[in-house]
């Protein structure tokens, strides 16, 4: 294996911290690099870009990967078709394209509406989000720059791109909801949650009204909600308001034609229950819901839109104990409506047809393959449009006609689309172990048959566990790369995260996090013990709050793996609710102001691990952070290389400015995933084979 990346001793950019926190002494020996602009910090930083970049300069692998991942993203990428006016409108991503662009499919004709390199050649404005007005002649567009994914909605002509008025500032990745024609307009309701005039919530826009005119028409109920919005059937106007990330939302609708857009007289759907619903409306008028009241894996009921409180709903489909419940839609004609139903098994997902009315299984939608089902979204005639992936096919979208169970591809071939095909063979097994308190948890191993190098090869072990998340095995081109490489990568699918429903992440959320710790160290141990790995050839890998259960997991256990990939993760778990969106997530981890809690955290927080000095006798770190990151805040990578390095142990940063925790162009992501995976190959001796790829 390669040589001992170069140590840097505890930088003497400020004083070290002591906290007290619940009569308990806490060190915060770096601190001072919380201030990411300070001249300490910006010094400190260039030496670990010229570390990372020394480093790097020797892993033979990192031009194969990247030329392997950028050759597997060379295939259109569509999102489902949205029809308004007579006009198809979709996104859509070439071959060599950076971002994503907005066009409109005018009988067959392509016409691009906006494209984010065109009003920023730089690439570093990402759209966010976008809704076409029910006529099609205007589309409002949600853009950011630079990673921060604070935004502004702008309003722009169908016909030529051209913006109609000034930007709306103060959003981050809104709903958009556009009024019906007929009840004056054009207008449409927004979500603003950055509370960037100190009022958060749902609000009216007219188009081309002076600015000032945004009437708002729901306040948030708290500083620590994401509100959101929808009209239903041009008629009913849908409120929403997720508390955190705590799989909990109250859920309201009006009667846009009962009274004044501006003044919506509001009626409860769901408000004060520990339950997480969405909802639909179906071609027959009734408001359908998906939700996890009384059913963790969730169910479907119906209900009156006019009376719609839990006392009326009425069962639809029922709770499956096995899968939970992704996603659905209302599909059909008003005699006859139907629902699709998307439900997912440890990250493969089914989709099923079922009678409205009474909840009957029609049928069996026919898939390519084992992959995964997302975005079901209503269209025309009673149809509806999909997208699927799976680990070897590229993300595609399929057209399902009502009453079939054979959907077929968007754009068709005679359109000029052309359907995704498989870029390899994947071989996939489910495995499960115990826990550290016995219980059992499934695992799943990819591999690629025809260059599989034998069972004790390179392994990458991935997890995420939090928010009730589920692992679903799409199409991720680094995946393939890695496995088309003759590489192996599995999936541990710990508590936490939502592969068992919502009892799944309860067992692995606030005070029992650190289950989802014990669950990835007993996955490691499991695939060393049955001969799958060895420690000296396995990697852990896991981004965000993925990212700070790989380290946590290693700073447990410093002899687990040889190597660690860990982006733009939370690691100061005693000060995360202090830095990018951890105030939204108390409800998920805890909270320092609880002494319980606060126990808790400190108990598997990566930075305090660290700090303990069991690191120097760990894994090689790999540390990815970005500078306008504000989900996690790019402080925590920084801490933690400090911490890291302080104790001696082998750990590099790669930092990019100019990006956040979210979309980037295609080039930058490609460089990152490679670098990342050349990281992984160097330390657990995956090499270039003469004659491959």
């Amino acid at each position: 294996m390669s040589a001992p990346f170069a140590r840097t001793a505890p930088a003497d950019g400020g004083s070290s911290v002591l906290d007290t926190v619940h009569g308990r002494t806490v060190p915060d020996p770096y601190r001072w690099l919380e201030d990411g602009e300070s001249t300490a910090t910006r010094r400190w930083l260039e030496e670990r870009r010229r570390e990372f970049t020394e480093a790097a300069r020797g892993w033979p692998m990192r031009e194969r990967l990247a030329a392997d991942i950028t050759r597997l993203l060379d295939h259109d990428l569509w999102s489902p078709p949205l029809l308004r006016g007579g006009t198809a409108f979709a996104t859509l991503r070439s071959p060599g394209d950076e971002h994503p662009r907005i066009v409109a499919l005018d009988g067959g004709a392509e016409r691009t509406v906006y494209d984010p390199v065109a009003a920023d050649p730089g690439g570093r404005t990402t759209l966010d989000a976008w809704e076409p007005s029910p006529d099609g002649s205007l589309v409002a567009v949600q853009t950011s720059r630079g990673g921060t994914e604070r935004g502004e909605l702008q309003v722009l002509r169908t016909c030529d791109g051209a913006p109609v008025e000034p930007p709306v500032p103060g959003v981050r990745y809104s709903h958009v909801a556009w009024l019906p024609p007929d009840l004056g307009g054009p207008a449409f309701f927004y979500a603003r949650r950055d509370g960037t005039d100190g009022r958060r919530g749902l609000w009216l826009h007219r188009v081309a009204v002076p600015r000032g005119a945004d009437t708002l028409v729901r306040a948030c109920t708290g500083p620590r909600t994401v509100p959101g919005v929808r009209v239903l059937g041009g008629r009913w106007l849908l409120a929403t308001e997720s508390h955190g990330t705590g799989h909990r939302n109250d859920v309201w609708i009006a009667d846009l034609r009962a009274v004044p857009a501006d003044a919506p007289a509001w009626i409860p759907v769901q408000e004060g229950l520990e339950a997480e619903t969405t909802a639909d409306l179906g071609p027959d008028g009734m408001l359908y819901l998906r939700t996890t009241l009384d059913a963790p894996r969730r169910r479907i009921c119906a209900a009156d839109p006019a009376a719609p409180s839990p006392e009326g709903w009425r069962e639809v489909v029922p709770e499956d104990p096995e899968a939970p419940l992704d996603g659905f839609t209302a599909v059909g004609t008003p005699d006859r409506p139907e629902l699709l139903v998307a439900r997912t098994r440890l990250g493969v997902s089914s989709l099923d047809a079922h009678d409205a009315r009474d909840g009957r299984r029609l049928h069996a939608v026919g898939l390519p393959g084992e992959g995964m089902v997302t975005r079901l979204e209503q269209g025309p005639d009673g149809a509806a449009h999909f997208c699927y992936a799976d680990v070897a096919t590229p993300q595609g979208v399929l057209l399902l006609d009502p009453g079939s169970a054979r959907p077929r591809p968007w754009p068709s071939p005679d359109a000029g689309g052309r359907p995704p095909s498989p870029a390899a063979r994947i071989r996939r097994r489910v495995l499960r172990f115990r826990s550290a308190d016995g219980t059992r948890v499934p695992l799943t191993l990819l591999s690629a048959p025809e260059s599989d190098p034998g069972e004790d090869g390179p392994l990458l072990l991935h997890a995420y566990g939090c928010f009730g998340r589920p692992r679903q095995f799409g199409f991720s081109a680094t995946v393939l790369a890695w496995l088309r490489a003759g590489g192996r990568y599995a999936v541990a699918h710990v508590r936490g995260g939502g592969d068992g429903g919502r009892d799944w992440h309860r067992r692995g959320a606030r005070r029992d996090k650190p289950r989802a710790v014990e669950d990835l160290i007993a996955a490691a141990d499991a695939l060393v013990a049955e001969g799958h790995a060895t420690r000296d050839r396995l990697c852990l890998t896991g981004g965000s709050a993925g990212g700070m259960l790989v380290l946590a997991a290693a700073g447990l256990r410093p002899d687990l793996c040889a190597a660690v990939i860990s982006s733009a993760p939370l690691t100061d778990m005693a000060r995360f609710e202090r830095m990018g969106l951890g105030r939204m997530w108390t409800r998920e981890f805890g909270t320092a102001a609880d002494a319980g809690d606060f126990a808790a955290l400190l108990s598997y927080s990566p930075y305090h691990l660290a700090l303990d000095g069991a690191a120097r006798r760990g894994p090689a770190v790999l540390l990815t952070g970005f500078h306008s990151d504000t989900r996690t805040g790019a402080a925590h990578p920084r801490k933690m290389c400090a911490a890291l390095q302080g104790a001696g142990a082998p750990a590099l940063l790669r930092y990019e400015r100019d990006v956040g925790h979210g979309q980037r162009a295609v080039s930058r992501a490609v460089a990152l995933a490679a670098d990342a995976h050349a990281f992984a190959a160097e330390r657990i001796g995956l090499r270039p084979r003469s004659g491959g790829r």
